[in-house]
């Protein structure tokens, strides 16, 4: 069992961090989106560890996190349609994946064997310091069990994973609380992996016609499991009201009785990505039979949100 210790994001709690990531232990921080679980993504062993703290298959890729933009193409072919996005959106909540370069030195265990890479540029400063400060790729996993609900607050991670990464980093709730946007550009047809807050109706200046993995696609990408990101309990999409021992989660004018959440009163869909992951956890009670949720419109972010929920609430493994 491995001390796990809370730090508030100061300079000696940056350089220890990075100190400890540089040994090949693991180090969970903020990033826009989530918490990640980090690891040296050029050690496999490292790697081996966030799938160890993590329970992940081994077939699941995970996304390798730089401070900018010339380390990132370092890593990976990005042709001209690759240096669009990533000079438009990052640093951002987009995660593009692309060929690996001849002598990538990240772990074939990161890619989960693929000849591809997935590889990000966060915009949170306190992960681009550490990022900076350690100098070397970071594989980061959302930094809780797999197919649970992602955490976005330090205090998520612990409940989740205490015991089991050395140091957490503190850095306050994700201001977007949605994983990235996953972006497939190893091929001719661009295709969106994970839908997230950057949306193809973004991205289609830039690209054309943007397409989407469909259910069932190979597994390329982080997020591709179809449980995933799920609470304890079961949960009913689509609901306009909860049954017996339900709780409910509204969105928008659809709200429940007393007790009940909401993750947009207004039906404003950045609120509700925001708030998607901490309500699910904090509706995750003893006693309930499930969690109701409530009709979450299919466009914009909306998409990104409604695929995270239809994950949570796909039949467990």
């Amino acid at each position: 069992m491995i001390e796990t210790r809370v730090l508030k994001p100061t300079d000696a709690a940056l350089y220890e961090a990075a100190a400890t990531l540089a040994a090949g232990a693991l180090v969970a921080f903020p990033t826009e989106t989530v918490y990640g679980l980090g690891g040296d993504a050029t050690s496999d062993t490292a790697v081996a560890r966030i799938f160890e703290a993590k329970a992940r298959p081994s077939f699941n890729p995970l996304i390798s996190h730089v401070p900018d933009l010339d380390a990132a193409f370092a890593l990976g072919d990005f042709d001209a349609r690759a240096r669009a996005v990533a000079e438009t959106f990052w640093p951002g909540p987009m995660t593009l994946v692309v060929r690996r370069r001849e002598n990538c030195p990240i772990s074939l265990l990161a890619s989960a064997g693929l000849d591809t890479i997935a590889i990000r540029v966060p915009a949170h400063p306190l992960a681009a310091e550490l990022l900076r400060a350690v100098d070397r790729p970071i594989a980061a996993p959302s930094a809780n069990p797999s197919g649970r609900v992602s955490p976005t607050t330090a205090e998520h991670v612990f409940a989740g994973l205490a015991g089991k990464v050395s140091i957490i980093l503190d850095g306050g709730p994700c201001s977007v609380g949605l994983e990235s946007t996953v972006l497939d550009l190893s091929g001719e047809t661009p295709t969106i992996l994970r839908p997230g807050a950057i949306t193809a109706e973004m991205l289609t200046p830039l690209l054309g016609q943007v397409s989407a993995a469909g259910t069932g696609a190979k597994i390329a990408a982080p997020g591709m499991l179809e449980s995933h990101y799920a609470p304890a309990l079961p949960v009913r999409l689509n609901a306009t009201s909860a049954d017996d021992g339900e709780i409910f989660l509204g969105f928008g004018a659809t709200a429940g009785p007393a007790g009940s959440e909401t993750l947009s009163a207004s039906g404003d869909l950045t609120e509700a990505a925001a708030r998607l992951f901490a309500l699910l956890r904090a509706l995750d009670r003893p006693g309930a039979t499930g969690i109701a949720v409530a009709p979450i419109p299919a466009e914009g972010l909306g998409t990104a949100i409604n695929d995270r929920l239809r994950r949570a609430a796909a039949p467990r493994a």
